[in-house]
């Protein structure tokens, strides 16, 4: 249903509580007529120091996601966004289409995960062989390799920058950042992979890009690309990754 600041659509879009980059990131695109409705999903405790407190995270995105989804429809959106990826890896590419097919099923409308919108844009870019990094624990990374090994990519490397909390991914300085790529990229590695919402890097993504000549794909980016696309918007976005500007 649009509106007087989404004329052309209004996209739900799940975040956790404790996420603040997610919805910064959509309304940067700045594409015309497009409106975003978060529905949050309450994280009472936040930390994620190690394997167990992780799944405990993830056992409070489950138990808060169905009133998150409940408050973005009272808006009346034109289609769903899961703007938290970890959920979207879990269980591969089975556990991803369960996950996206239990949110059409409560939404009615289409939907967009991370991890099927990283999938399309490696296909897009022609890519192969991958690094990956997240800011998750060991037990996500390893659901994050198990998704595109089982997609059919070749994954070279992948590593986590173990963030004590789930805020403390959003204060992640440019510079670790760098120092991360630095170490998980190589000569054969055709493309980098973000993971992990509340990791600002969409604008630096794209910096990276132009120095390594290779594809730094931002999850962010890569999520509002595929949701544009498969709403039927072609719109091209500037200082937001090759995928944004040229596909």
């Amino acid at each position: 249903m649009t509106n007087a600041v989404g004329p052309r659509a209004v996209f739900g879009v799940i975040v956790p509580s404790t996420n603040t980059v997610v919805e910064h990131d959509y309304w940067r695109s700045g594409v015309p007529g497009v409106a975003y409705r978060a529905g949050s999903m309450y994280i009472p405790d936040p930390v994620m120091g190690n394997d167990d407190d992780f799944r405990a995270l993830l056992g409070q995105i489950r138990a808060s996601i169905d009133t998150a989804v409940r408050d973005a429809l009272t808006a009346e959106p034109d289609r769903m966004v899961m703007g938290m990826s970890a959920e979207t890896f879990w269980g591969g590419i089975e556990g991803n289409a369960a996950f996206e097919q239990r949110l059409r099923d409560r939404t009615g409308l289409p939907v967009t995960t991370g991890a099927s919108s990283c999938r399309a844009a490696l296909h897009e870019l022609g890519c192969h062989r991958i690094a990956v990094f997240s800011p998750y624990q060991p037990v996500a990374d390893v659901e994050v390799g198990r998704f595109f090994t089982e997609a059919g990519f070749d994954v070279a490397a992948i590593t986590g920058l173990r963030c004590p909390t789930a805020m403390d991914i959003a204060r992640v300085a440019p510079d670790r950042l760098r120092a991360m790529i630095a170490e998980i990229d190589a000569p054969d590695v055709e493309a980098i992979v973000q993971v992990g919402t509340n990791l600002s890097f969409v604008a630096q993504a794209d910096e990276l890009e132009r120095e390594l000549g290779k594809p730094v794909i931002a999850i962010n980016a890569a999520t509002l690309w595929y949701a544009l696309r498969d709403h039927g918007f072609d719109d091209r976005v500037d200082n937001a990754g090759t995928l944004l500007r040229e596909h």
